[in-house]
């Protein structure tokens, strides 16, 4: 029988922030360069005509868009190369210990390492939010009443991989899942 569980946990590298990394900075470049070409008034953007563009207050505020999707694009590659919020779940029977391990931003708190004794966790919750930000989760609840999400961040998974999961997590720890009412 398997003593160790690993989940492994994608983080920012998913292919929806990779189109929106390139889709705001491709944006953002051409309203960068549509204000720019109003103050130094010469053609930058080839398929497009920016000489009817006056710099001040079009122009001017053409460029500011520019530079701030520029600098949120900016943000996103870094985010995606730095790949925060990846890591792993691994639940070790031998050891009897629960380990959660996430990368975050460069600094004193970049990586976060939770470890956990199995017999402190009392059960596994499931936690549903739907509606215009639906949130389904699931958590490891510890005696002390902690709640540890322990689930991918991104679209939300179906109920029944939800409740799949759940289960099988709670079946190879020994607990009781809470929050399957109805």
């Amino acid at each position: 029988m398997q003593q160790v569980k690993i989940d492994h946990i994608i983080g920012s590298r998913r292919f929806s922030n990779y189109w929106w990394a390139t889709i705001i900075f491709f944006g953002s470049l051409g309203f960068f360069l549509a204000g720019l070409s109003s103050y130094l008034d010469k053609q930058l953007l080839p398929f497009s005509n920016t000489h009817d563009i006056i710099f001040l207050p079009q122009g001017i505020i053409m460029t500011f868009y520019g530079t701030l999707g520029m600098i949120i694009s900016v943000f996103l590659w870094y985010t995606i190369i730095l790949n925060v919020g990846s890591g792993y779940n691994k639940f070790d029977k031998d050891k009897g210990i629960v380990t959660i391990f996430r990368l975050g931003f460069p600094g004193p708190n970049r990586i976060l390492k939770l470890t956990y004794y199995t017999k402190d966790i009392h059960s596994i919750k499931i936690n549903i939010n739907d509606g215009l930000s639906p949130k389904r989760e699931i958590c490891l609840k510890t005696k002390d009443k902690r709640q540890i999400p322990i689930t991918k961040v991104g679209q939300p998974i179906s109920f029944h991989e939800l409740e799949l999961q759940a289960s099988n997590l709670a079946k190879f720890l020994g607990v009781m899942i809470e929050g399957l009412d109805g």
